[in-house]
């Protein structure tokens, strides 16, 4: 206890003297053992106060000397996990402002800039007139198309799509020029070039390439042209219903457009059939003081196939009055048919004939030379009031010539 502060030595004394005092026990052993007990809890106290107060003067001297090597802590018995490693975190550049921005594509060629656009057209079919020109042409439309054969854009709706991969859309259009009563027409696809001018791509399609009209086009996000043919174009008084359409599908292959689905020619029109014409004719008695004369015509038609008829007419009878025969077989025509004074009659089926025998009295003696050669032809009709085109026109037709 030498070691101890004086001031420690003071307090613990006095507390002895204290304790001392106040113990008042049974009697002397009890009152040792209790003075035993309270001495090693009191030796104990100040033993960690004496170590305390020797440490404390060490830590601090420490600390004031800024001791840069601390003891260090013992190992742990226990495996520990290895040290996680820590992400790299990305660094995210800048955008770099000299970079040049994305282009955004050029909006797709419309109708209206086609029309006031400078073209140079693939060549027409030769059918077409002078004045369908192919250089510099600015398209008119069908509606401002005027007396004078000029090259139009048809009246049929424009298709759009990415043809040959640049990423950008071309225009596909449908081009007519007129010939006589009937138009040539061509599918072209348009394009821009590096200054943004208007340029054709190539043609897909053009009437006499194995088609009579275009009637019309889709394209398809794919870059396929589907184009509508017809083996005729209708006009003058040619019904609508005669033509043949099929679609046909073309794609371009990096110097030109090619079919690459659909049929490649029109074959035989499943309606028609031949139908074939005969005739015989015989001249009778005079009448009416040889102002008159009888005339009987027989007019025979076989149904060469392939298919029924389901009737038939005869176009060019009746040089004079109607007085027997197969006259009263006759029904009237269909309403608005161009020819109404035709001669319908009952069809008749594929591989047989009819003969049908038509007596008349026609101007005779010296009035015959004013008679003109008739021509007779048979139809066919359907049972909705339609006629048919035959297979082989040719003989189809009679020519009556009594001069």
């Amino acid at each position: 206890m030498s070691d101890l502060d004086p001031l420690l030595r003071e307090r613990f004394a006095a507390y002895r003297s204290d304790v001392t005092a106040r113990v008042v026990g049974p009697g002397p052993e009890q009152t040792r053992h209790t003075l035993r007990r309270r001495r090693r809890t009191t030796a104990v106290a100040l033993a960690v106060a004496a170590v305390t107060l020797v440490f404390a003067p060490v830590i601090a001297n420490a600390a004031l000397r800024e001791d840069r090597n601390p003891p260090l802590p013992a190992e742990s018995v226990d495996p520990t996990a290895p040290p996680t490693s820590v992400p790299t975190p990305t660094v995210t550049e800048p955008p770099n402002a000299s970079a040049t921005p994305t282009q955004t594509p050029p909006d797709p060629i419309s109708r209206t800039q086609l029309l006031a656009a400078r073209l140079d057209l693939p060549v027409w079919p030769p059918v077409t007139p002078e004045t369908c020109t192919t250089s510099k042409v600015r398209l008119r439309t069908m509606s401002n198309e005027g007396s004078v054969p000029v090259p139009v854009l048809a009246d049929v709706p424009v298709g759009h799509a990415d043809l040959d991969g640049d990423g950008v859309d071309e225009i596909v259009a449908v081009i007519a020029c007129r010939f006589a009563e009937a138009l040539a027409k061509q599918v072209v696809a348009f394009d821009r070039d590096s200054s943004g001018q208007i340029v054709t791509l190539g043609r897909v399609v053009r009437t006499t390439d194995g088609v009579e009209d275009i009637l019309g086009l889709k394209v398809t996000a794919a870059g396929s042209i589907e184009v509508r043919v017809a083996d005729l174009q209708p006009c003058c008084s040619t019904p609508a219903y005669w033509k043949q359409e099929q679609l046909r599908t073309y794609r371009w292959e990096g110097s030109r457009f090619t079919q690459t689905d659909g049929p490649t020619k029109f074959g035989k029109d499943p309606r028609l059939t031949d139908l074939r014409l005969t005739m015989t004719y015989e001249l009778g008695a005079f009448v009416d003081n040889d102002a008159r004369q009888y005339l009987t015509t027989v007019l025979t038609v076989k149904n060469a196939g392939p298919r029924d008829v389901e009737r038939i007419s005869f176009d060019g009878l009746g040089l004079g009055d109607p007085t027997g025969g197969d006259w009263s077989k006759c029904g009237p025509p269909p309403p608005k048919e161009p020819n109404d004074s035709a001669c319908l009659l009952p069809g008749i089926p594929v591989g047989e004939s009819r003969r049908y025998t038509f007596e008349e009295l026609i101007p005779g003696g010296a009035r015959q030379e004013y008679m003109d050669p008739q021509n007779i032809v048979v139809s066919h009709w359907d049972r909705q009031d339609r006629t048919w085109r035959d297979l082989t026109p040719d003989d189809n037709k009679v020519t009556l010539d009594l001069s």
